[in-house]
């Protein structure tokens, strides 16, 4: 039993390694998640949060969880969410909302290594709001990696800033790059219509290079440009999350320079310890990320 910030936690199987190339422990996540949590819950707040869990570490089977209600502590903030479409039938499901140490700890323990979360907000009530945020996922095909999702990232920057809107990039922690931009939208679907529009764009200028379709068969030698992930039903690895890989990768804020100066795939890969040197160094670099919202086109 533990105390943290007067909730009284049950940790356990603190010695279980979860990531075996590493020796990586439970109680290494659940470190990470402390060291990291003041800028991690910056970016969880408001925001509704899926759990993939890795029991039995990353080389065992896992599985998202929404339903927080089974095992969460009665302290915990959970919030009633309709969930149309649901694989189970479920109209709603009662989601943890981690907006403080406690939370990050009780999920970290459930071996809830990554922590996916909507590019919208809710409200105190538990109102949905219009998406504050539109995504791009850069993901590489075959025979290209994260150095070829860098080049499209420029081009979008490009793009986005002809429009007076600001791209902010993270690695996904896996293979690919992603872009947070910051909007305000009175219509839930224009960020869908919009990121569409511009990964259409790219795909069109550059066929060789970018697809803008799901279909795998044309994703040799290509970026997919993933624009679906702003549909309101959908989640993105939130930033500073672990990823289930080899090594305990990160979703990582970077830098445009760091960006442009990609040259090989280990240049944007960085592990948790990397990620905690980085926030010594840089702090937050998505710290200004809702500063000066965006409006889209019309």
């Amino acid at each position: 039993m533990v105390e943290v910030e007067g909730r009284r936690l049950k940790l356990t199987n603190l010695e279980k390694v979860l990531y075996p190339a590493d020796g990586f422990t439970k109680a290494h996540v659940i470190d990470y998640y402390r060291q990291v949590a003041p800028c991690l819950l910056t970016h969880l707040a408001a925001r509704p949060v899926t759990l993939k869990r890795f029991p039995d570490g990353v080389d065992a089977p896992s599985f998202f969880e929404k339903n927080a209600s089974r095992q969460a502590p009665e302290w915990l903030r959970t919030m009633t969410l309709p969930t149309p479409g649901s694989a189970k039938g479920a109209e709603t499901l009662d989601f943890a909302m981690l907006d403080d140490l406690p939370g990050l700890v009780w999920a970290a323990n459930l071996a809830a290594l990554e922590l996916h979360v909507p590019q919208w907000t809710v409200g105190p009530r538990g109102g949905v709001r219009d998406p504050d945020l539109l995504v791009f996922d850069l993901d590489p095909g075959p025979d290209t990696t994260v150095v070829d999702c860098c080049r499209a990232a420029e081009l979008i920057r490009d793009l986005l800033a002809a429009d007076g809107l600001t791209g902010f990039p993270k690695t996904s922690g896996a293979k690919g790059l992603q872009l947070y931009v910051p909007v305000r939208v009175s219509n839930a679907e224009r960020t869908s219509q919009y990121a569409k529009s511009i990964a259409q764009r790219l795909a069109a200028d550059h066929p060789d290079r970018y697809v803008a379709v799901m279909a795998k068969s044309r994703r040799s030698g290509r970026v997919f440009v993933d624009w679906s992930q702003n549909n309101p039903a959908k989640t993105t690895i939130a930033p500073y999350s672990l990823r289930a890989r080899e090594h305990p990768t990160v979703s990582t804020p970077v830098t445009w320079r760091e960006v442009e100066r990609c040259r090989t795939p280990a240049d944007l890969t960085f592990t948790a310890p990397d990620v905690l040197a980085r926030l010594g160094k840089h702090g937050d670099l998505l710290a200004n990320l809702q500063k000066e919202p965006g409006r889209l086109p019309r």
